[in-house]
């Protein structure tokens, strides 16, 4: 009986089975640009598996895809600057179709809400603990809010 759940594999993520589903359905419907989208989502979460040997869980994958965004949004600025817009707005669009996978964005007085809560319940006293404030954090806004904007914060608040 042991031997049966060594051999099976760990359920796919929820996000992973939602990609392979729409790059199916987009497909189907000839949407090239999801299409192209899809496939360069599930080409990073292949590419993760293969590098660490194993599947992303949810908040990995949730980093693959911010990650992914944000390359999109610095290549969207640097097509605007440079007089590409049809580029930009392709690099837009992918923008939409990847941002549909995250949660729902927190809102300004949310995050200040947990930087607090966080503060009070690792006993931050100053900036030294930082650390401590921002990994008590991470798994509570993975992928709802930019942990570059989020470290800002909570130092402007320990400091």
């Amino acid at each position: 009986m042991a031997a049966s759940f060594r051999n099976s594999k760990p359920p796919m993520s929820v996000i992973k089975q939602r990609v392979q589903e729409d790059m199916k359905t987009a497909m189907k419907a000839g949407d090239a640009l999801r299409l192209s989208t899809v496939r360069m989502l599930l080409a990073e979460i292949k590419r993760y598996e293969a590098d660490k040997g194993a599947e992303p869980d949810e908040a990995t994958t949730l980093s693959l895809i911010e990650k992914m965004v944000k390359q999109r949004r610095d290549s969207e600025q640097q097509f605007r600057g440079g007089g590409r817009p049809e580029l930009a707005d392709k690099e837009a669009a992918e923008i939409g179709i990847l941002s549909g996978y995250l949660p729902q964005a927190l809102g300004e007085s949310e995050v200040a809400a947990l930087i607090a809560q966080a503060i009070r319940e690792t006993g931050a006293a100053g900036p030294k603990d930082m650390g401590k404030v921002i990994a008590w954090l991470k798994p509570k806004v993975a992928g709802r809010t930019d942990m570059g904007k989020l470290s800002g914060l909570v130092k402007a608040k320990l400091g």
